[in-house]
């Protein structure tokens, strides 16, 4: 009995690891299969993505090259030279540096002519009582600048300048001769013909160039300041447009500097009208450089009036 146990023991153990073995087997058998068909379907994508890819690069390298038009060559060479390059706007040209500096020394209030001494009749308007304050200043010299002298000395200005880039002698002397006749009293002309001839002779001692004495020797009589200037701009080949706008800038500003000395003014409040004047002076610029001869004229009767009594006022800072 004990041997017949024994062998129904031994059988029945062997009938248990074949049946843990047969499920071990076949779950390795499954994992490897999972594995392969892992593997399998990771190559199929890598190979799928790389034809995905290459196809588009295939197409376009079988694609003939188009020749570059003439056109797009420079413009790609310029925009080259301008990364390059510092910015065009902010770089000045060597005859533009000098035309500038030239005109900021020339129309400054440092330049040797005289301006302070004169005050172009306000002084009487002050005494007169027509000029009080900073708003009363600004629209007295609103209307000098439109419709009085500050118009005509740059019409003066610009037909002067253009005779002379011209060479034109004869035109010259007749736009200077009327420039002269045209002031209306005589302390304004001495104030003009003053800083005129100051203008030219300071100039040709320090800044004199090819041309300028020919240009000065063909007017005869006095230079007025306006001419003198459009004269003088001309024979250095500085362009009209900012001498004309230097040139009544520096004429407000002068005709300021004796308010404010006269009303009297703070500086701020004079810089305030010098601020307030600035389209005035632009407007003014621009018209007289499209002015003819023919468009000469005044409307400031009380300024003209202001300039002839100043010589029989009482007591005087200015000489005009």
């Amino acid at each position: 009995m004990t041997v017949v146990a024994t062998h129904i023991c031994r059988q029945a153990s062997r009938t248990a690891t074949r049946r843990m073995i047969i499920p071990m087997t076949t779950q390795v058998i499954i994992t490897q299969v999972i594995t392969i068909i892992t593997m399998t379907i990771t190559t199929t994508s890598i190979v799928v993505t790389t034809i995905t890819t290459a196809i588009p690069m295939l197409m376009t390298t079988s694609k003939p090259t188009r020749p570059r038009r003439r056109a797009e060559v420079e413009a790609d060479s310029v925009n080259d030279d301008a990364a390059r390059t510092p910015d065009s706007r902010s770089v000045m040209q060597p005859n533009e540096s000098a035309a500038l500096y030239r005109l900021m020394t020339w129309l400054s209030p440092s330049f040797p002519v005289g301006a302070f001494s004169y005050s172009s009749g306000i002084e009487w308007a002050v005494e007169a009582g027509d000029i009080r304050d900073a708003a009363s200043l600004r629209d007295w010299l609103v209307s000098m600048l439109a419709d009085g002298s500050g118009f005509c000395d740059g019409v003066f200005l610009a037909h002067a300048h253009r005779a002379a880039s011209c060479l034109d002698d004869h035109a010259l002397r007749d736009i200077a001769e009327l420039a002269s006749a045209f002031v209306p009293s005589r302390e304004r002309y001495l104030e003009t013909s003053a800083q005129g001839r100051a203008f030219i002779d300071i100039v040709s001692a320090a800044w004199n160039c090819d041309g300028l004495d020919r240009l000065v020797s063909h007017c005869d009589g006095a230079i007025v300041y306006p001419v003198a200037v459009g004269l003088v701009s001309a024979a250095h080949a500085i362009p009209l447009a900012p001498t004309m706008h230097a040139f009544l800038h520096a004429l407000t500003s002068n005709w300021i500097s004796a308010g404010a000395r006269l009303v009297p003014l703070g500086q701020t409040d004079s810089q305030r009208v010098l601020a307030l004047l600035e389209p005035i002076v632009v407007s003014t610029g621009a018209r007289a450089l499209e002015a003819s001869l023919d468009d000469l004229g005044s409307s400031t009767f009380r300024a003209d009036l202001a300039s002839l009594r100043h010589e029989i006022q009482y007591t005087r800072l200015f000489r005009s």
